[in-house]
């Protein structure tokens, strides 16, 4: 089992980065995904490594930072639930609000 899951949203996002960066780089691409695969399992071995950002949501969500990007995820969970992986420059508050 892995040691974290991916919600539908976090796949799609996922999905989506690696779109747009294969668009210029396949490479690039991969070692992108490579890095997040990379900070999910940093994540779940330390997962008090993120940060709290009352400023973007009242829930307790986690965020952690990949080059550009944020991961927000769940500390408390088991196995380790990636919420979110968005670029920093998009309105991360109102993306969380989407259902």
């Amino acid at each position: 089992m892995m040691p974290y899951q991916l919600t539908p949203t976090a796949a799609r996002d996922l999905d989506a980065i690696d779109e747009y960066i294969a668009r210029d780089s396949v490479p690039a691409a991969g070692r992108m995904l490579q890095r997040f695969r990379e900070a999910f399992r940093k994540l779940v071995e330390q997962p008090g490594i993120g940060h709290f950002r009352e400023d973007l949501t009242d829930e307790p969500f986690c965020f952690w930072s990949v080059g550009a990007y944020l991961i927000i995820y769940r500390p408390d969970t088991d196995p380790l639930e990636i919420l979110r992986v968005l670029h920093g420059s998009r309105d991360i508050a109102s993306l969380l609000e989407e259902p």
